[in-house]
């Protein structure tokens, strides 16, 4: 944190506002190093003579120093909205433009090419990326799985406290049960063995600490995919594990991709991309798929939709058709085939 005691006391009261609000602990981290990166840009002045004027020099620096994406410049903007609005209590920030996201289309794998990189991985690497193909869940919410979320009897996961704060269930692959009941065990010989060493604890969400203090003790709360050591919860003191660390995942992502030689930039995300992809190309109703995927609105699923025409089996172009109507009606001219040295 930074040494400026207006920035401490700035920092600590939007802290505590967006705990209020109940924002995610990642949503938290990076509010707080952009307001923080705000206030110590204009030397840490006072909160009344904040204008918009300085919102707007912060981020013309952010976008002519940094070359930020519109996505993260954006981000930017919100965190300093929210310094402005709920901690400043002035709508200055209103009026500032912000640039639209430019969304680039999707990467989406091919079956041939998810049994390629599942092929490279191994262990709970592995039990990641399946689950993530075969639920289409996000890696932090893959990763952030309780034991208690997943019901072996009626086949289903709980995907709890998505994207924008949301609840869903999704169907667990039947092929992933055994692996999932599997890593349940580990967890459990693991969570005995903390138990025995005065630790088990796992970090709960928002104030379950007060309201059940021996709640992190439970097998229901320990994390599905826990961390290889335990550690301190800031909030409570207690040790125990938290969950896998996404770079984690990405870096093993990273290396199967490489490894399978897949020229795609393909990404832990794209595991979800290929999941929706394929289930609109099985026939998957489109409010369905809304549902399982957690988007807020249709629009957003509807990408998938030109994703699933731009890969549609089987489509003819017009050289093929042209090259099969020579064969059909006579020998291609040599000629017709460029030589090496012409490609």
């Amino acid at each position: 944190m930074a040494s400026y005691p207006q920035i401490e006391n700035l920092l600590r009261r939007s802290e505590a506002a967006m705990a209020s609000r109940e924002y995610s602990v990642r949503t938290q981290s990076a509010y707080l190093r952009w307001i923080e990166g705000f206030l110590l840009f204009h030397r840490s002045p006072h909160p009344e003579s904040l204008t918009r004027t300085h919102a707007e020099r912060f981020l013309e620096h952010l976008e002519s120093r940094r070359r930020l994406a519109a996505k993260t410049r954006n981000q930017a903007a919100s965190a300093i909205a929210f310094l402005y609005r709920e901690i400043l209590g002035n709508e200055a920030m209103s009026e500032v433009a912000r640039p639209r996201n430019r969304k680039a289309a999707p990467v989406v794998l091919s079956r041939q090419e998810v049994t390629r990189v599942l092929n490279e991985l191994r262990g709970k690497y592995w039990l990641v990326a399946a689950l993530l193909y075969g639920t289409g869940m996000r890696l932090n919410e893959c990763l952030s799985l309780r034991v208690k979320d997943l019901d072996f009897d009626l086949g289903q996961i709980a995907v709890r406290d998505g994207k924008g704060g949301s609840n869903r269930f999704v169907p667990m692959p039947e092929h992933l049960r055994h692996p999932l009941a599997r890593q349940v065990d580990n967890v459990r010989r693991i969570h005995r063995r903390d138990r025995r060493n005065h630790g088990g604890w796992a970090p709960l969400p928002g104030a379950l600490h007060r309201k059940d203090p021996r709640a992190g003790f439970e097998l229901a709360w320990q994390h599905v995919f826990p961390t290889s050591r335990p550690t301190p919860d800031p909030a409570t003191g207690q040790r125990g594990r938290t969950h896998l660390h996404t770079t984690a995942v990405q870096k093993e992502m990273k290396r199967a991709v490489r490894a399978a030689q897949i020229a795609k930039p393909a990404t832990c995300h794209s595991l979800r991309h290929s999941f929706a992809t394929q289930m609109l190309r099985d026939g998957c109703d489109i409010r369905v798929l809304q549902k399982l995927m957690g988007h807020a609105d249709v629009r957003t699923t509807m990408i998938y939709l030109h994703t699933v025409d731009r890969l549609q089996p089987g489509l003819r172009t017009p050289i093929d058709r042209l090259i099969d109507h020579t064969r059909a009606t006579g020998p291609i001219t040599p000629h017709a085939t460029p030589t090496d040295q012409e490609l």
